[in-house]
C-alpha cells in the first residue's frame, strides 16, 4: 500500500512537473513568434555593422564618387572607385593610370613623393594601398598614419576611412566613439558613405547614445544620395517603426529603389513588405519610387 502511495506520488509530481514544462514551453513559442514578428524585417536583413570598408585610387584629388557593393551575406561593404582617364600628365594621374593596370608598385612609387610633400588625396590613397597590401606589405598602422594625415586637412574619404579602422580596431585601438568623431567630420561634409556610417552607430548605440531617430536621418541623408544599402536600413526603420511611425508605403519606396541598385536583400523586404499590404499601398509605394531623384552631394554643414 504504501509502494503505491509512493507511485501515485511520484506520478502526480510527474504530470504537474510535465504540465509545468508545457506551459513554460507554449510561453516561450509565443514570445519567440511575437519576436519574429515584430523583427522580422530585421532579421532578414540581419542590421549588424558593415565590417570592411576598402578602397581603391581615385581620380579627382578632391572629391571622390563612389558605388558601394555587398560582399558576402554580413553587409560587408567595399568600395570601388570610378576611375577616368588623365585628363592631364602629371605623377598623380600617372599613378592612377599605374593602378588601373596592376602596377601597383610603379603607383606607390609616383604617389609617395606627393603625400611626404602634404597633398591630402596622395596620403589618402597611400594609405589605401598600405590597406590593401598593393604594390606593398599590407599594413594598417600605416593605414592609419596616412588616412590620419589626410584627414587632419578635413579630406573626407580617409576621415570615413580612419573612422572605420578605429571602428574595427585595424592598425589602432578599437575606440567606437572615435570612429564616430571622424564619421561626423566627413558627414558633415555630406559624404553619403560618412552618413550611412554615422547612422549605423546610432543604430546600434555604438560611439554614441542608441537613437533610431538620429540613425534614421543620417541613413535618410545617404539614401538621398543614392546609397543602396543606406536605402535599404531606411526601409527597415519605415517597416518596423523606429525612430519614425510604421509607415509600409515608405519602406516599400525604399525597398524598391534599393532592389533596383542591385542591393539583393531589398527583394526579400520588398516580398515581406506587400504581403503587410494593400494593392491601393503597394501602387502608391510604387508611384513615390518612379518620381524619386537623388540629390547631388550635399554641401558641407
Amino acid at each position: 500500500m504504501l509502494f503505491k502511495l509512493i507511485e501515485v506520488g511520484r506520478n502526480f509530481r510527474s504530470q504537474i512537473q510535465f504540465q509545468r514544462f508545457h506551459a513554460a514551453k507554449t510561453r516561450c513559442r509565443l514570445r519567440f513568434q511575437l519576436t519574429v514578428g515584430a523583427n522580422a524585417f530585421r532579421l532578414a536583413l540581419r542590421l549588424i555593422e558593415p565590417r570592411r570598408y576598402d578602397c581603391l585610387l581615385v581620380i579627382n584629388q578632391k572629391q571622390s564618387c563612389f558605388t558601394m557593393k555587398v560582399k558576402r551575406a554580413i553587409a560587408a561593404i567595399v568600395l570601388a572607385s570610378g576611375f577616368a582617364a588623365p585628363a592631364a600628365g602629371g605623377a598623380f594621374e600617372d599613378a592612377v593610370d599605374a593602378n588601373n593596370r596592376g602596377d601597383y608598385v610603379k603607383a606607390l612609387r609616383l604617389i609617395r613623393p606627393l603625400a611626404n610633400d602634404g597633398d591630402a588625396a596622395a596620403q589618402f590613397n597611400l594609405g589605401l594601398l598600405h590597406m590593401t597590401g598593393h604594390g606593398v606589405q599590407q599594413d594598417d598602422s600605416a593605414a592609419a598614419l596616412w588616412f590620419r594625415k589626410a584627414a587632419e586637412q578635413g579630406y573626407a574619404s580617409a576621415q570615413s576611412n580612419l573612422g572605420v579602422l578605429y571602428r574595427d580596431g585595424r592598425g589602432v585601438t578599437q575606440d567606437d566613439a572615435e570612429a564616430v568623431t571622424w564619421f561626423r567630420k566627413a558627414a558633415d561634409q555630406g559624404d553619403a558613405v560618412a552618413e550611412f556610417l554615422l547612422g549605423n552607430q546610432y543604430a546600434n548605440g555604438k560611439g554614441v547614445p542608441q537613437g533610431y531617430s538620429e540613425a534614421l536621418i543620417w541613413f535618410g541623408r545617404a539614401a538621398e544620395q543614392d546609397h543602396r544599402t543606406a536605402m535599404l536600413y531606411l526601409g527597415v526603420m519605415y517597416a518596423e517603426g523606429r525612430g519614425v511611425a510604421q509607415d509600409y508605403v515608405g519602406a516599400h519606396m525604399w525597398f524598391s529603389l534599393a532592389a533596383a541598385r542591385g542591393e539583393q536583400r531589398a527583394v526579400k523586404t520588398l516580398d515581406m513588405a506587400e504581403r503587410r499590404m494593400t494593392p491601393a499601398q503597394i501602387a502608391e509605394a510604387q508611384k513615390l519610387a518612379r518620381g524619386w531623384k537623388p540629390v547631388t552631394q550635399r554641401p558641407p554643414r
